[in-house]
């Protein structure tokens, strides 16, 4: 379903359904002690390996609780390769129509309703379908962030451990304070001390015997020419979002710089992405530029191929968020968001952003749905020139080491 209508979706009957269900906020009363918890976070993959974190402190403080997740089915397989919870404590809900979207939703609000969860963390920023899956949970502790004195973005007055939204922290920190908001007596809930000492990085991939080894071989055998090559990985697609996309050209540029010194480069992406890797291949006419684009099946094969991968270069997105779970260096570009609150929790990323004034304009304020008449300059003034000297540098670093 088109992230349009589903913006659309949410402000006009939103904030209606959130005004109704807050006169019925009542419920069965809370534990002592949560023995069943579900995590509401529909977002894009790259929040659920930033929110790796969140799941570690859930374990940490409640040991015996049952954790659970519900995530739309297109990041169902992300969450499974995160390891962070039991797969058979995934529910999931098709976007692909707005049917399919009905009748998952009233089948997961009946799974709820059966498990009888304690705590419902909505992880959501400020849209309004999660928080009204967390009062349909029945749950007696629904956390949640939530507006307080701001105007607009109202999402019910139902979430009674209400977490301020704090744009000047990073997301991962926020996501630790939905958790330490369950026991919280304090107004704003997420009153605490700093997360430094909190590990945020993602859990590397668990390869399996012979994985990478296959991957290989089947690379080779498809495109023979990058044999005996550092292979470069650059992801020119901005997604659901184009307005993240470093400009295309700068990307054809960096790819016959770097294949001019003797380096291989592959495009990755979806199927729909074989526009873009055309263009580029066209640019450099040269077989040790490769479409991979649609060439892996799943996200568990597109990391084994970073495994083997010298570097990568992309875009704001997903594959700079999976990255961390591999050894691969990576270049990533932010402009309409910010890395302040986006950035990977890894060392080995190398993140530009030019943060010119109207930078970022992608928030949760505006449903990440951008003004920008589409010149990103917060990404054009990013200069090929630049971006090929790190990239060799980190080319370079990866040799040595």
């Amino acid at each position: 379903m088109d992230v349009g209508v589903q913006r659309k979706i949410d402000q006009g009957l939103g904030p209606f359904i959130c005004r109704a269900l807050s006169l019925f906020s009542g419920g069965r009363a809370p534990s002592e002690t949560p023995k069943r918890i579900l995590i509401i976070l529909l977002s894009e993959m790259g929040s659920l390996v930033l929110g790796c974190s969140m799941f570690r402190r859930i374990r940490e403080k409640y040991p015996q609780a049952s954790i659970h997740a519900m995530v739309f089915e297109k990041n169902r397989e992300i969450l499974d390769l995160l390891e962070v919870i039991p797969p058979e404590n995934v529910m999931t809900l098709s976007e692909r129509s707005l049917g399919g979207l009905v009748s998952d939703s009233l089948a997961a609000i009946r799974k709820m309703r059966d498990l009888r969860f304690d705590v419902v963390i909505d992880c959501e920023l400020f849209a309004r379908v999660s928080s009204i899956f967390s009062f349909f949970s029945g749950a007696p502790l629904r956390v949640g962030f939530h507006r307080h004195t701001m105007e607009g973005l109202y999402r019910g007055d139902f979430i009674n451990r209400p977490v301020l939204y704090n744009p000047y922290r990073h997301i991962s920190d926020q996501f630790l304070a939905l958790v330490d908001a369950i026991e919280s007596t304090s107004v704003p809930k997420n009153k605490f001390e700093s997360c430094a000492d909190v590990p945020k990085a993602a859990p590397r991939l668990r390869l399996k015997e012979g994985e990478q080894v296959s991957m290989q071989k089947r690379l080779l055998g498809d495109f023979p020419a990058v044999a005996g090559k550092k292979l470069v990985l650059i992801y020119p697609s901005g997604g659901i979002l184009p307005i993240r996309a470093w400009p295309l050209e700068y990307f054809c540029r960096t790819a016959k710089e770097l294949i001019d010194r003797g380096h291989a480069v592959a495009i990755i992406g979806l199927p729909g992405d074989k526009g873009l890797a055309k263009t580029i291949q066209e640019h450099c006419r040269s077989p040790l530029c490769i479409d991979l684009t649609g060439y892996t099946k799943t996200i568990r094969e597109l990391l084994v191929i970073f495994h083997f991968s010298s570097l990568l270069i992309t875009n704001d997105g997903g594959p700079g968020q999976f990255a961390v779970m591999t050894p691969i260096r990576s270049i990533l570009f932010f402009g309409p968001e910010t890395p302040e609150l986006y950035g990977p929790n890894d060392a080995a990323t190398k993140v530009f952003f030019s943060g010119i004034a109207c930078s970022p304009c992608l928030t949760a304020y505006n449903h990440r749905n951008s003004p920008c008449d589409g010149d990103n300059q917060c990404l054009k003034v990013i200069k090929p020139d630049t971006v090929l000297a790190c990239a060799l540098e980190m080319l370079w670093k990866e040799a040595v080491r």
